[in-house]
């Protein structure tokens, strides 16, 4: 078969502790396990909001209790973040492999991920990161270290990042050559550690990727057959939790745009899903695009059961 698919796992779905998550990747390598058996090459772009928040946290209140302890930059605490998610599930996923008596090698690749330093969203920074703090104290560390902080629901003052589209996958023919050798690759964790080009060199910056756009944008510089991305639900619903809701199995591109300008999806959970889906499916000819739970993985490619978005 050989067909190759991106699968796009949610970070929540990972657990908040690193013990939770040694459970939970083991469900999601039997899920994908079952793939790999019938033949098809597959690439993992793992979420990672609970966790690297988890890892800026921690450096944050270090920092707070000795100033001998620096506080970590964003792209930083992503690629720790990738380190760790990227050995759990390869851990797993190997042993799977082991119990089923396949030879399947595993590998993660830590994965920078191109973004324009021009990006509209460089000026409007929206996506809230680490503590919260008093109106005073996030004055202060604005004027110490330059972030930006807003307001967030009367909770106090929390620093926002900005959330810039994918241009480009830097680690792009690392993953293809590991492809080539009949490995799993994860990679893109997190969506990414964001970078920028700058008279041809890379440079990191505080953002944060949405993980299913910088899933979308690897299967399409990797030339995938199909972009799976795995939600709470084994479908996409239009008028969700309404009387009148109804499961989706299978749209077109302007049935996608005509559901989303209707206001179907909700801008924090399905929107950025279906909008990363569409953009996959155009950007290349005799391409699809699966949006479904991770219990239904296996049925949804074999058998199409969730929501297929073609051309």
């Amino acid at each position: 078969m050989n067909k190759q698919l991106v699968i796009a796992l949610g970070g929540n779905a990972l657990g908040n502790t690193p013990d939770e998550q040694k459970q939970a990747v083991l469900t999601a390598a039997n899920h994908i396990v079952s793939l790999v058996r019938d033949g098809y090459k597959i690439v993992i772009v793992h979420g990672n909001g609970p966790q690297v928040g988890m890892i800026n946290l921690a450096f944050e209140l270090a920092y707070q209790q000795n100033s001998n302890v620096s506080s970590m930059p964003f792209a930083e605490c992503c690629g720790m973040s990738q380190g760790y998610i990227g050995f759990h599930l390869q851990n797993a996923l190997q042993n799977t492999f082991l119990k089923q008596g396949l030879s399947t090698h595993v590998s993660t690749a830590i994965t920078q991920v191109i973004v324009d330093q021009n990006d509209p969203a460089f000026q409007h920074p929206a996506k809230p990161v680490g503590l919260f703090y008093s109106e005073e104290a996030a004055k202060a560390i604005e004027k110490e270290k330059g972030y930006t902080f807003v307001e967030d629901s009367g909770r106090g003052f929390r620093r926002v990042v900005p959330s810039p589209e994918p241009v480009d996958i830097k680690e792009k023919g690392t993953i293809r050559c590991l492809m080539d050798n009949g490995d799993v690759v994860i990679a893109c964790g997190g969506g990414g550690i964001p970078v920028y080009r700058e008279d041809g060199f890379l440079y990191s910056v505080d953002a944060v990727i949405d993980k299913d756009k910088a899933a979308a944008k690897l299967a399409d510089v990797i030339n995938a057959d199909a972009l799976i991305i795995l939600t709470a639900v084994p479908r996409v619903a239009v008028n969700f939790g309404k009387p009148d809701q109804k499961w989706l199995e299978r749209i077109t591109i302007e049935e996608a745009h005509r559901y989303m300008a209707e206001g179907h999806f909700a801008p924090g959970s399905m929107l950025p899903k279906v909008e990363a889906a569409v953009k996959f499916v155009t950007s290349g000819t005799g391409r699809e695009a699966i949006i479904t739970s991770l219990e239904n993985a296996y049925q949804a490619v074999t058998a199409a059961n969730g929501t297929i978005i073609c051309s």
